[in-house]
């Protein structure tokens, strides 16, 4: 079988994946983001390659339609609109999962060409915080360090990232060189006590926004403990006295840390030169996301420690191409290479290069304010691109109601029905991960391609090419594309504009390199591999700015909603759904809350939290959250759950400067959710199980399901066949009145096609041995009782997703004398192929091994 060398569709990291039309998967050892290591999500693509649930031709109001009425549709509406209501009347909302070249044929369209800003991405709720902050401190959106950075350092300091499950294979090249340099020490700045906490050898349990009271404080510190860098300042910063007395204003702002473990993280940093801090989205989302940059950075360019080997900031993007989309200008507030959309010469200069016959003249709508108005009817046409906001954005019920506002909405997408897609006009089938030709750019500023190792299916177009077909029906010119390397090269000429302006993005370099055959590479193509070690700021005077900040005041409702990503699982699931192994791990949507806050409301281990009355989760109750805190995940959508959409509960609040909104603050309210009878079901069939509470996951042998009701009904075989999705075989059943359990085994033709299990309280059944069931011949005692023979070892709940290993496979292995993470991967493979689940490991064997009492 042949490999091709790609780049994984997941993170910002950017791995280099070796990928076969067999479903082979490999980490790619050449690739100098990841030198073949992958995560759980990437080890597992294979398995999302199928056809599954695919859009393959267009459809319009719900009907199959040709491509040409269909773009001519497009082509039409879109057109109209300006006609008839202005540029302003029309927008297009992209995403990170857009190759560069995507994006770049939509940025040109929109904003030379219909002559709007009206162009934004689901970017703006990853690291528009971080892009604001890196133009105010460097004038230009510059990540001054590499990967390398993070191996180089004495001192890592991660602030608002769980990187151990958000960015793994970072987590494990910090990890292997901690491993090989143990004085390398790691603090991790985070609400949460999360996977990445097992590295660290502080943790910082801050208050939620009290980051930038934090660093202000770091700050006056570095300045009265005479660590500051005043040859760095006077040559290249500016600012420095007022972010000073600015800082010592915070002087005894809440971060909700004692007073000794402040002292204890501003002298490990005081106290070690090679210092990089990795921030993420705990640092961004936020409404103060941008000063909490800033005042990061602040403490990087008063000690001179930037963009020198193993020192600097570090934005960790959670985009697969976030960092492509602002070099080609994919924001609303941004022009391409680099250039700034408020300066009359960069856009004069723009235009020219396209030669396009009109240019937006000012700022777009960014997203929050985008779905505003389209609630509101300002925009008349919108175009959502390989993204879903009626799941991702804050009130994601509002959102989904702004898009069915809207009198012509256009969706490109790879699958059939999304919740974004539930809402639009008409649907365009897009070429997904494997089937497309292009190019990324990681965290690091590496540009890498992807590129097509299985063939497009149905009817089903690249992004790039169904933008330009649009743009040539109305009657532009300049979008005569024949392939993604036309425009890469295209693109890559453009950036000699960002050189003429004095800006930092270089990719002229490869204007004339082979597209088939391009190695990752790193910009500046053939320039500095850091930035700013020696000045050279982007600023008028080439010196960098400190800003002056004000901690903002931490307000505490009832209680405090954060979220998130967990470690196998991908924005709103459309390709990490398909994978039976990535939702073994945790398969329904949760609210972590602390015991004292369960037992307060009256909520037992495993039962039901409503959370303002717009969503139902399942609690996890855990001390590894603070009192009066929550964490719920953002994955599921309403295709998989009753109502697991978290964000329907995130109240809309943005950063003033970036506009990114706060996702990880809002103020909720918590109640238990009065279940009646709660169920398990497991069948071959596909669920849609429209209980008040439900949740469904691929198994690797149908689909499982998670349920609640309020009624008890009047048939539990009626019932477990309505969930199941089961018509047709012979139903065993098993009642006990004691318990108010029921169990139903439905069989086909000596097979077991579904099984449903129901009780009043959380049913406890072995949940991978029930789903392992189906297909099976087993009789329907042995199958009702929901666990394994004493002959048939139960495996329990899988922690590794890469190898299936489960909790009691694992916890045999450590009563057997496997104590060490290494020894229980040799004992058990778990944890041996991209080590996302050592963490949890490791937390597994510190269960286990209880210190003896003493006699």
């Amino acid at each position: 079988m042949t490999l091709t060398c790609t780049t994984c569709p997941y993170c910002g990291v950017g791995c280099g994946v070796l990928a076969g039309a067999d479903g082979t998967i490999k980490g790619d050892p050449a690739h100098p983001a990841n030198f073949g290591r992958l995560c759980s999500k990437g080890s597992a693509l294979g398995e999302t390659i199928g056809l599954e649930g695919r859009l393959l031709y267009p459809k319009i109001m719900g009907q199959r339609a040709c491509w040409n009425d269909a773009l001519d549709l497009v082509a039409r509406k879109f057109s109209n609109a300006v006609r008839d209501f202005g540029p302003d009347s029309v927008a297009f909302y992209g995403s990170g999962q857009l190759l560069t070249e995507d994006y770049y044929v939509a940025n040109k369209l929109m904003k030379g060409y219909i002559g709007s800003a009206n162009i934004d991405t689901n970017s703006r709720l990853c690291m528009a915080s971080s892009v604001a902050g890196h133009k105010r401190a460097f004038g230009t959106d510059t990540v001054p360090g590499t990967y390398e950075d993070l191996e180089e350092a004495d001192l890592i300091v991660l602030v608002g990232s769980n990187l151990a499950w958000c960015h793994p294979v970072l987590y494990q090249r910090i990890a292997a060189a901690k491993a090989a340099r143990p004085t390398m020490r790691v603090v991790n700045i985070d609400p949460r006590i999360t996977a990445t906490s097992d590295l660290a050898d502080l943790h910082l349990q801050i208050k939620a926004d009290g980051d930038v009271a934090l660093f202000n404080g770091l700050l006056t510190y570095l300045a009265d403990a005479k660590k500051l860098d005043a040859s760095y300042i006077e040559e290249h910063v500016n600012g420095c006295a007022e972010a000073i007395a600015a800082a010592r204003h915070s002087e005894g702002s809440d971060t909700g840390l004692t007073d000794a473990t402040l002292q204890q993280f501003y002298q490990m940093w005081a106290g070690t030169d090679k210092v990089v801090t990795v921030y993420s989205q705990g640092v961004n989302q936020s409404t103060s996301g941008t000063d909490k940059v800033n005042a990061i950075i602040n403490c990087h360019l008063a000690t001179g420690r930037i963009g020198k080997p193993g020192m600097g900031p570090f934005s960790a993007t959670g985009q697969p191409n976030a960092m492509g989309g602002r070099e080609v200008g994919g924001l609303a507030n941004m022009l391409a290479a680099h250039l700034d959309i408020e300066n009359t010469e960069h856009r004069d200069a723009l235009q020219a290069a396209w030669n396009s016959p009109t240019m937006c003249t000012t700022a777009g709508l960014k997203a929050v304010d985008l779905f505003k108005a389209c609630a509101d009817g300002h925009i008349k046409a919108l175009w959502i691109m390989s993204t879903n906001p009626a799941v991702s954005l804050p009130d994601a019920d509002g959102v989904a109601d702004a898009i069915s506002n809207v009198p012509f909405t256009v969706v490109s997408d790879i699958m059939a029905q999304t919740d974004s897609g539930d809402c639009a006009t008409i649907l365009l089938p897009a070429a997904g991960w494997g089937e497309k030709s292009g190019t990324v750019t990681n965290s690091e500023r590496r540009v890498s391609r992807q590129r097509a190792f299985l063939p497009v299916p149905g009817e089903a177009r690249p992004d790039w090419q169904i933008i330009s077909q649009v743009a040539q029906r109305m009657g532009f010119d300049g979008f005569n594309y024949d392939n993604p390397e036309a425009i890469f090269k295209e693109y890559a000429g453009l950036t000699a504009l960002s050189q003429q302006f004095g800006k930092d993005l270089d990719l002229t370099g490869l204007v004339d390199a082979d597209y088939d055959t391009l190695a990752p590479t790193q910009w500046p193509v053939g320039g500095t591999d850091r930035f700013f070690a020696k000045g050279g700021f982007y600023h008028a005077d080439g010196k960098a700015k400190m800003l002056p900040l004000t901690a903002p005041v931490l307000e505490q409702g009832t209680f405090r909603l954060n979220t998130g990503r967990i470690r196998d699982q991908w924005h709103t699931m459309t390709r990490t759904g398909k994978s039976a192994k990535l939702g073994a791990h945790l398969a329904e949507p949760y609210v972590e809350i602390h015991p004292t806050d369960a037992a307060d409301l009256g909520i037992g281990p495993a039962e039901l939290i409503r959370i303002d009355n717009k969503g139902i989760f399942r609690a996890l109750i855990s001390d590894k959250v603070a009192p009066r805190t929550l964490f719920a995940p953002l994955h599921w959508t309403r295709q998989n759950s009753s109502s697991g959409t978290v964000n329907s509960a995130v109240t809309v609040g943005a950063d003033p400067f970036s506009g990114q909104p706060a996702l990880k603050s809002a103020d909720v309210t918590a109640a238990k959710f009065n279940a009646l009878w709660y169920g398990f079901a497991v069948s071959a069939n596909s669920m849609q199980p429209t209980r008040p509470y439900h949740a469904i996951a691929k198994t690797a042998t149908g689909w499982q399901a998670e349920c609640a009701g309020m009624k008890t009904p009047n048939e539990w075989e009626a019932e477990a066949r309505s969930i199941t999705g089961t018509v047709t075989g012979d139903a065993a059943i098993l009642h006990d009145a004691t318990t108010g359990q029921t169990r139903v085994a439905i069989i086909e033709n000596d097979r077991i096609t579904a099984l449903f299990f129901a009780s009043p309280t959380p049913v406890v059944v072995a949940r991978p041995h029930a789903a392992a069931l189906i297909g099976q011949e087993v009789s329907s005692l042995n199958a009702l009782a929901g666990r394994a023979a004493a002959d048939q070892p139960d495996p329990g709940p899988t922690v590794c997703a890469c190898f299936q290993v489960g909790a009691n496979t694992l916890r045999d292995a450590v009563v057997g004398g496997a104590t060490t993470v290494e020894a229980l991967g040799e004992a058990t493979c778990a944890g041996t192929n991209c080590g996302s689940c050592k963490p949890e490991l490791a937390a597994l064997i510190s269960q286990l091994q209880l210190p003896v009492a003493a006699e």
